[in-house]
């Protein structure tokens, strides 16, 4: 993953730890309005518990397995994660997406994450080649235009 994503889910995971203390109070709070078989808001604080441990392992497990690549320290005439690639549509209409960790996706931002289909399809190639990538919509084509490591 970039750096960027790195940051954002090491906020994350520090929010969710924040979160931890006051979930605790609100159990022992709903716990002292007596019966806990009918007790909504205890279940309700008890079920956030459990959802925000299992965010939080997940976010951990994420930050453990994480090897940061900086795009601008890579080179090549390849397109690889990290790379910035303008493609040329059939209306050679210029199109530019940058290969980011599924985490760092946001596709309104020209972020892909390396596992879309768009992704897959241009690593490996080179500037001049022409990639076919099969969507929902149906198949496009494209030429790869620049490779960039920004």
């Amino acid at each position: 993953m970039l750096a960027e994503g790195y940051e954002k889910l090491t906020a994350d995971l520090k929010v969710l730890r924040a979160e931890r203390p006051r979930i605790v109070d609100a159990i022992e709070e709903a716990r002292a309005h007596g019966d806990l078989s009918e007790n909504a808001e205890y279940h309700a604080a008890k079920e956030r518990q459990g959802q925000v441990e299992a965010m939080i392992g997940d976010l951990e497990d994420k930050i453990s397995r994480a090897q940061i690549i900086d795009p601008s320290t890579l080179s090549g005439d390849k397109v690889v994660f990290g790379a910035t690639v303008t493609l040329l549509d059939e209306d050679d209409k210029p199109v530019k997406y940058q290969i980011v960790g599924q985490t760092e996706a946001d596709a309104a931002k020209g972020r892909i994450s390396y596992t879309s289909p768009i992704a897959r399809a241009l690593i490996g190639k080179q500037v001049e080649e022409e990639v076919e990538v099969t969507v929902p919509s149906g198949d496009k084509f494209y030429l790869i235009d620049k490779i960039e490591f920004i």
